[in-house]
């Protein structure tokens, strides 16, 4: 059987974006809301789920982590909703949003 690995999003009860690696997503979860998983979540309790993605390497899904990890807050917010155009809008470096006349 091939493992899986995940990069996953958490949304901290600050509305904060926590980004990770695991390859047991449930019991991550569970650890980072028992206090157990990182610092930045401990006092950023309780922590949702709000997105992950299975790969099958572990290499990949840090590879993932570090390029999420980089991203604006606008951008991992596009990533989690899975509005694709706005993903791409939003990857444009130095985009800013102008109104459409």
């Amino acid at each position: 059987m091939v493992q899986s690995y995940f990069l996953y999003i958490l949304q901290c009860s600050d509305s904060s974006y926590y980004v990770g690696t695991t390859s047991g997503l449930k019991q991550r979860l569970l650890a980072h809301n028992e206090g157990r998983a990182a610092a930045y979540t401990t006092i950023r309790r309780p922590v949702r789920l709000v997105y992950s993605e299975k790969h099958n390497s572990i290499e990949k899904a840090r590879a993932r982590e570090r390029q999420v990890k980089r991203r604006t807050r606008a951008k991992k917010e596009a990533l989690i909703s899975g509005t694709k155009k706005d993903l791409k809008l939003f990857s444009k470096r130095g985009h800013q949003v102008k109104k459409q006349q």
